[in-house]
């Protein structure tokens, strides 16, 4: 479980912005995330922000089920890598939203649910070019998908954690949303 946090807590977002000369926390939304880093350093970089995050979350649990942890122990290591993300150690407890962590230990967790809520995703944002909502709506899904599946109760309850946490991450973006103000997937992001 310490190295499920660990592993979340590595911010790649911010070691790719890096690596390309920036701060990636003060430029475009200031967001650790790849949606954040192909805005601003490019949709390769991008790219490879949203594997490595989604690795943070499928490696520990993945790792996790094979060694034949319980469902309940599983899915406490899907949270702390999600954690770790969110409030990374290595950046002053200051991270990302956690979409793409939750995706990786949810891929790892319930495959076949996880399936099903990219394909909503990628519904949601292929209408409308907007990644947060596309994120918060795959998101509630996600407790709805995992428990029509029937998965054990500690799996839907990760699920309904997730929502609740990515939902409550993403308010100013439900704000610019209401507002008519979110930026479309695809726009380049200026710095503030």
């Amino acid at each position: 479980m310490i190295f499920s946090y660990l592993l979340g807590s590595i911010p790649t977002g911010y070691i790719v912005g890096a690596l390309a000369g920036v701060d990636i926390r003060k430029v475009g939304s200031g967001n650790v995330g790849a949606t954040n880093v192909a805005r601003v350093v490019g949709k390769k970089r991008g790219l490879l922000t949203l594997i490595a995050d989604v690795g943070k979350g499928f490696i520990p649990v993945f790792v996790a089920g094979r060694l034949g942890f319980s469902h309940t122990a599983v899915a406490l290591v899907a949270i702390l890598a999600f954690l770790g993300h969110l409030y990374p150690v290595f950046l002053k407890f200051q991270g990302g939203k956690g979409v793409a962590t939750a995706l990786g230990a949810l891929l790892a967790l319930a495959p076949m649910a996880t399936v099903i809520l990219m394909v909503v995703f990628a519904l949601v944002v292929g209408s409308s070019r907007l990644v947060s909502l596309s994120s918060i709506v795959a998101a509630l899904a996600a407790p709805i998908t995992l428990w029509s599946l029937s998965y054990p109760p500690p799996v839907i309850a990760t699920g309904v954690f997730f929502a609740v946490m990515i939902t409550a991450r993403h308010r100013d973006n439900i704000r610019r949303l209401f507002a008519g103000t979110e930026p479309r997937f695809g726009s380049r992001a200026s710095s503030r």
